[in-house]
């Protein structure tokens, strides 16, 4: 602990003495610390409440995980230096950190220094404490406010806080509501555009990185392991935010040693919203994101990171329908990964064998379903050599469960449908997390049925899919392959029992977006 920092800390202590001593509550001894405190050491409310409490980082980060295993949640990636991040007002805590950091320290969000509504709706006060409390966060002096906004370390420019205020609002409505989010509209797709712009600008502008820290890391981490379980809006929200305080780091010069970990951390936060916006049905936003990735991981001349975006950025086409685009960029992404063992070596022949098996047409060529599955035993082959942790990242790894998937889908589409069954079935057993993968893999499952001729189980099963996914999961990626296997089956037996009942939950009035509002 740095001389400053244990001055600030001895001035505390005697102030919650004596506060305790007096009868006040930890609330009102936070207040008389950051007062104290404040023009000196540049001490944050937030972290004015943990020294009221006269309780470590660490501390703190205990409660906010118990809180999260009380709620039946997954651990969170807080750690602390996320939390010493927001002491020190580098970073603002998201959504759910903000809810739980208040519930640790029983005020609300404007006793902590944040002016925004808490998703939780209801108060974090408990009994006894003093109305006359509320009643001065309220009339907070003006004065105050601009002292604590001189003092944040980092500071925002106008365009990206309305940027992130516009993610802030979608993520805050998503979190309260059971609300169909689905649809990126006007304002989130000029949140998202000129976030990834602006990335862009520093990318190219920057010869110097800033510093990288830890959170970050933990961040991104944390984000590619919610990639198979949150609803894709809600996690772009905060993928995005992420990213616009990673570009905001950069816009200052940093030691230069430092340069690689910032330009990956750009990259994979980059490749990652570009993967959300395939999900949400955005091909043009999700190649911008793509290729702001690429300028991002060629700063690092990592390969296989380079191979990882090439391969995640081919499935735009794969999915849009472009086989042979995808097919170039697959190999380009299986050149750039060469000899090194990754999880592009695995990806990118899998995408080969798709791009091949859609190319085919649904005709059953020998030659063109032998280079497929010559493919997906090269996939297979560099699975095997991919390291364990690797083999366990749904994000920027390459998992088990994703190889039986898309081994199924080439084989269905090759027309191997006995083959292919057997792989679904398999996949199915593992994707018990992920809504997304499994009604594609059911549609799949349709469309074997369907190639064998039994067109009232394939209608049976996709109808069965559809209706498991609820509104908020219903995009773009989920829509254009059950709307091919209706027309197929249309075009098989257009009379065929329980056709209307497909048509119906393939357009279900969905329930109406909320939008974000001004305040």
């Amino acid at each position: 602990m740095s001389g400053r920092q244990h001055r600030e800390t001895e001035i505390a202590r005697r102030i919650r003495a004596k506060g305790l001593a007096a009868g006040r509550t930890s609330a009102q001894i936070a207040d008389e610390i950051h007062e104290a405190c404040a023009a000196h050491f540049s001490t944050s409310r937030i972290k004015a409440h943990r020294l009221a409490y006269g309780i470590a980082l660490a501390d703190v980060i205990e409660q906010v995980r118990a809180l999260f295993e009380r709620d039946s949640k997954a651990m969170p990636g807080i750690g602390e230096t996320l939390l010493s991040a927001y002491e020190s007002g580098l970073k603002r805590p998201g959504p759910e950190y903000l809810h739980y950091l208040c519930t640790v320290y029983r005020v609300e969000p404007v006793a902590l220094g944040y002016d925004s509504p808490c998703i939780c709706g209801h108060g974090h006060r408990m009994p006894g404490v003093l109305a006359a409390i509320e009643s001065k966060e309220r009339a907070q002096r003006p004065a105050e406010r601009e002292r604590e906004l001189v003092i944040q370390p980092v500071e925002t420019e106008p365009e990206d806080e309305e940027n992130e205020n516009i993610l802030r609002r979608t993520l805050l409505n998503s979190l309260q509501a059971d609300a169909n989010l689905a649809d990126l509209e006007g304002p989130v797709l000029g949140a998202c555009e000129g976030i990834r712009r602006r990335m862009d600008e520093t990318l190219v502008s920057a010869s110097v990185s800033a510093a990288m820290l830890d959170q970050w890391e933990e961040s991104t981490i944390s984000f590619g392991r919610q990639y198979t379980t949150a609803a894709p809006l809600r996690l772009l929200c905060d993928v995005l935010l992420e990213l616009s305080a990673v570009r905001t780091a950069m816009s200052r010069r940093q030691p230069i040693d430092l340069q690689e970990r910032l330009c990956r951390m750009a990259a994979q936060l980059a490749g990652l919203a570009g993967m959300i916006m395939i999900n949400l049905g955005d091909h043009r936003l999700a190649r911008s994101f793509f290729r702001t990735g690429r300028t991002a991981a060629d700063e690092t001349g990592d390969r296989a990171l380079r191979a990882w975006i090439a391969a995640r950025e081919s499935l735009v086409p794969l999915y849009f329908g472009d086989a042979r685009e995808a097919l170039t960029l697959a190999k380009k992404s299986r050149d750039m990964a060469g000899s090194t063992p990754c999880a592009a070596q695995a990806m990118a022949p899998v995408v080969e064998a798709r791009a091949l098996a859609m190319m085919s047409n649904g005709e059953t060529k020998k030659e063109i379903v032998d280079q497929a599955k010559r493919a997906l035993a090269r996939a297979r082959n560099a699975f095997a050599h991919m390291r364990p942790e690797d083999q366990e990242d749904v994000a920027f790894g390459y998992t088990e469960k994703q190889l039986y998937f898309y081994q199924g889908d080439v084989l269905t589409k090759l027309g191997q449908t006995i083959e292919a069954e057997v792989v679904l079935d398999q996949a199915l057993e593992k994707y018990e997390d992920h809504i997304l993968d499994q009604t594609l893999i059911r549609l799949d499952q349709a469309q074997c049925r369907l190639i064998d001729g039994d067109v009232q189980e394939a209608v049976s099963i996709a109808t069965r899919a559809l209706n498991m996914v609820s509104d908020e999961y219903l995009t773009d990626l989920i829509m254009r392959p059950a709307v091919q296997l209706e027309r197929a089956i249309l075009a098989r037996d257009a009379s065929a029992p329980g056709l209307d009942r497909l048509s119906a939950a393939l357009r279900r009035p969905r329930q109406p977006e909320m939008k974000g509002g001004d305040g």
